[in-house]
C-alpha cells in the first residue's frame, strides 16, 4: 500500500507542474518569449525596461553607509568561487566516472546553472555581473543537490524518520522508514522507473 507520505509528496510534485504552468504565464504578462535559452522582449517591454535601469554611478559611489557595507562585504562573497569552481569540476568527474559505472543517468549540468536574467534590460552591467555570479555558485550547489540526491536514490533509498527541512526531487520513491520489504524492494535497483525533480523518467540498472 502506497505510504500517506508518498501520497503528500506526489501532490506536491503536482503542485509544482502546476507552478511551471504559472512560470510560463509570465511571458504573456511582462511581455517576452522564449527562443531555446535566449529571451526576447516585445519592443513595448523592453523600453520600458530600459527606462527603469539604475545608473551604473549609484553603485560604484558608495553614499550611504550601508553601500559601504556591501563594499566591505565583497571580498567574502566572492571568495566563495574558488571553492566553488573546485567542487563543480569534482561533482562532474564524480558522476562521470560514478554515474556510468553505476548505471545512472548523468545529470545535465546545464539545467541547473544558467543566466538568462542577461536579458532584463532594466539591470545595469555590475547588476548583470552580480546576477551571473549568483547563478553560477547557487546552480553550482544544486546540481551538487542533484547529484548527491541520485546517488542516495542508487544506494541508501531510505526516507527518514523525521520530515527533513529540504526533500529532493527523488526522496518521494525512497522506502518507508522503518519498512524492511520496501528497502530491500529498492536496493534491488528493479523497481522499474523513477521521476527526477525535473519530472524525467529514468530506470537505475
Amino acid at each position: 500500500m502506497q505510504s500517506k507520505i508518498r501520497e503528500i509528496l506526489t501532490a506536491i510534485e503536482s503542485l509544482n507542474n502546476d507552478l511551471k504552468w504559472e512560470y510560463d504565464r509570465l511571458s504573456e504578462k511582462y511581455g517576452f518569449i522564449l527562443q531555446q535559452k535566449k529571451v526576447i522582449f516585445l519592443e513595448m517591454f523592453a523600453k520600458n525596461n530600459k527606462a527603469k535601469k539604475t545608473p551604473l554611478y549609484k553603485y560604484l559611489i558608495p553614499t550611504k553607509w550601508i553601500h559601504i557595507r556591501y563594499i566591505l562585504s565583497i571580498p567574502f562573497i566572492y571568495g566563495i568561487i574558488i571553492p566553488t569552481v573546485f567542487l563543480d569540476i569534482c561533482l562532474s568527474i564524480y558522476q562521470f566516472v560514478a554515474f556510468s559505472l553505476y548505471g545512472i543517468p548523468h545529470v545535465r549540468r546545464s539545467e541547473f546553472i544558467t543566466y538568462d536574467r542577461r536579458f532584463l534590460d532594466y539591470l545595469n552591467l555590475l547588476e548583470k555581473i552580480n546576477c551571473l555570479y549568483c547563478s553560477y555558485v547557487n546552480g553550482v550547489f544544486s546540481y551538487a543537490v542533484e547529484i548527491g540526491a541520485r546517488t542516495e536514490r542508487y544506494w541508501c533509498p531510505l526516507k527518514s524518520a523525521h520530515k527533513p527541512r529540504f526533500a529532493h526531487g527523488w526522496y518521494r520513491d525512497f522506502a518507508d522508514y522503518g519498512d524492511p520489504d520496501e528497502w530491500h524492494e529498492k536496493m534491488r535497483h528493479e523497481d522499474g522507473m523513477f521521476v527526477d525533480s525535473f519530472g524525467d523518467k529514468y530506470s537505475i540498472k
